[in-house]
């Protein structure tokens, strides 16, 4: 699991660092767009037509504020300290819980598996984490379509990364993570490689925009889903899956 956020300095004890909470996995976005929108609402009073009434003005100057503001909230990064237990496994998205089923998986996992969707709709925060402590086997990008990431379907024709895992605790599973892109997500960041290992709740990408991220795991006696359709998860925080001993 991730260490805390106190570092220790002789002279002055503990203390919590500075941290902008923004993640770097949005630039160039998060620079870009926030600096565009700031200019058009200095350039707008220029060139606004003389009819405009100032409520017209107020009211264009809101709409610029509340873009600006959707824009650093959806590329916001919250500290978040994952739950040390080796039997759960935890979200590796916010959103909501779209499907809970056994499918078919042949590729790695080569066996039926429990499969669990969820969609991130553009107000929750994008970032992926390790559902658990794993190793990555593989990395396949997939180029593909961007429909309704709401659609559980979506996950077998857009444009998707899948993560072959191998938890590093026992049980030493197989697991697949799919990020997947929706009808307005352009931009799939995966900021890890083959062979490295992942802690639990630990951060190594973002869908930006809208997307939909998939968990699969061979099914097992023991293998308690702890969600259901319908249900609000965090990244990082929420288990999904316990390993019943």
């Amino acid at each position: 699991m991730q260490s805390n956020a106190l570092d220790f300095h002789p002279a002055g004890g503990y203390h919590m660092p500075m941290r902008i909470p923004l993640t770097k996995y949005g630039l160039p976005q998060v620079v870009i767009f926030p600096a565009a929108i700031i200019a058009a609402m200095a350039v707008a009073p220029a060139v606004w037509p003389k009819s405009l009434t100032i409520w017209g003005i107020i009211l264009i100057e809101i709409l610029f504020t509340l873009v600006l503001i959707w824009i650093l909230s959806f590329f916001r990064d919250p500290h978040r300290p994952a739950p040390a237990d080796n039997n759960l496994l935890l979200s590796p998205a916010d959103g909501k819980i779209t499907d809970v089923d056994i499918v078919q998986e042949n590729d790695f996992i080569a066996d039926s598996a429990l499969r669990i969707g969820i969609f991130l709709s553009i107000f929750d925060v994008h970032i992926n984490r390790a559902p658990c402590n794993v190793k990555v086997e593989k990395i396949t990008y997939r180029p593909g379509k961007f429909k309704n990431a709401l659609n559980p379907s979506s996950g077998r024709v857009n444009e998707s990364n899948d993560l072959w895992l191998k938890r590093t605790d026992s049980p030493n599973d197989k697991l697949i993570l799919r990020q997947i892109s929706g009808a307005i997500a352009k931009r799939i960041v995966c900021d890890t490689n083959t062979g490295e290992k992942l802690a639990g709740g630990q951060k190594f990408g973002m869908i930006k925009f809208g997307s939909r991220t998939e968990l699969y795991l061979p099914t097992r006696e023991n293998v308690k889903p702890l969600v259901k359709k319908g249900d609000k998860v965090k990244a990082g925080l929420t288990p999904i899956v316990k390993y019943e001993i």
